[in-house]
């Protein structure tokens, strides 16, 4: 089966288990880059001119490249919440250095923020993004006032929630709801919390947002025809989650997400940023391995180029 740009008018045909697909993606990890990431984002001379290239920028954070189209989704690229919670239970120090100066970026056309929390819609971030960007900013329409306190301009903001789509300079984005760790609506019935379905060089990356498992997704997901799902992967607990940090899929629910799903690449995220809010990504490797044998998964690192190659479903690409 050959998953094409859905019909809005019509139903979407279901997507088949990934063994039943008749095309699907690599993930090819490229070369380690240089300290920055140059700004410019350019793909890697390993891309072909219809490939995707997605950078991990840590936390929930990328960036994808296809052509001129530079989309950033949630990027955290600041200390903000190290200074905001400078001598607090949960510091907020981070364990490594921002992959890229948000100053530095150029040539962005969109922005997608996947709800109001600042490690996915912070200021430190957009306020010198747009020193030299103008970029289309996609937030859920809940969080619009939030968007605009942040520093996105109103002429650059297009709020959305789940079941609209939003066509963005050559690209496609579907909002899907998220439960973070419940799904909340405002009193007009948008969504505070959502994933994006983001169609970009014919590839569809699915971005959950933060995220748990919540009844009827896989089924959802399954109808959008997903090639690659970005999971955060830290998880929750009881501790966290009284102490105002919501928690976020395991490795084994992510994993158990696609699977039902008929995803066939899951690439993880959301850890090794802060030292409260994280898993091992060994242990994270191990897991898969044990509990995923026929999922294609990937651990990135971050500021690392991933190069996203249609292809038939061949063995895992990278670990």
């Amino acid at each position: 089966m050959q998953c094409s740009l859905p019909n809005p008018e019509a139903a979407r045909p279901a997507s088949p288990p990934p063994h039943q697909r008749e095309r699907s993606i690599q993930v090819l990890a490229q070369p380690a880059p240089g300290s920055p990431l140059p700004g410019a984002f350019a793909a890697p001379d390993g891309a072909g001119s219809e490939d995707v290239t997605l950078w991990w920028l840590g936390q929930a954070g990328f960036a994808l490249r296809h052509g001129r189209n530079l989309v950033l989704i949630d990027p955290y690229l600041s200390d903000t919440l190290a200074r905001k919670y400078r001598g607090t239970l949960f510091p907020h120090r981070r364990m490594h250095p921002a992959p890229v100066a948000p100053e530095d970026i150029r040539g962005v056309t969109t922005v997608l923020c996947t709800h109001g929390h600042t490690d996915h819609m912070d200021p430190g971030t957009i306020r010198p993004l747009l020193l030299h960007n103008r970029p289309r900013f996609v937030v859920p329409r809940a969080e619009r006032a939030r968007a605009r306190e942040r520093g996105v301009l109103a002429e650059l903001l297009t709020g959305t929630t789940a079941g609209e789509r939003v066509e963005a300079d050559g690209i496609v984005v579907e909002p899907v709801p998220a439960a973070h760790e419940q799904l909340e609506q405002d009193e007009q019935g948008d969504h505070r919390f959502l994933g994006y379905v983001v169609t970009i060089g014919g590839i569809r990356v699915y971005h959950s947002g933060d995220c748990v498992p919540y009844a009827g997704q896989a089924e959802l997901l399954r109808d959008l025809c997903v090639d690659l799902a970005l999971l955060p992967v830290n998880g929750r607990d009881a501790y966290r989650t009284a102490n105002g940090v919501p928690g976020n899929f395991t490795a084994r629910e992510a994993a158990a997400l696609c699977e039902a799903a008929g995803i066939p690449h899951l690439l993880c995220h959301h850890f090794g940023l802060f030292d409260f809010n994280t898993v091992d990504p060994e242990d994270t490797r191990a897991e898969l391995q044990d509990h995923a044998p026929r999922l294609s998964w990937t651990v990135p690192r971050p500021g690392h180029a991933y190069v996203l190659t249609q292809a038939v479903p061949s063995a895992k690409e990278d670990r």
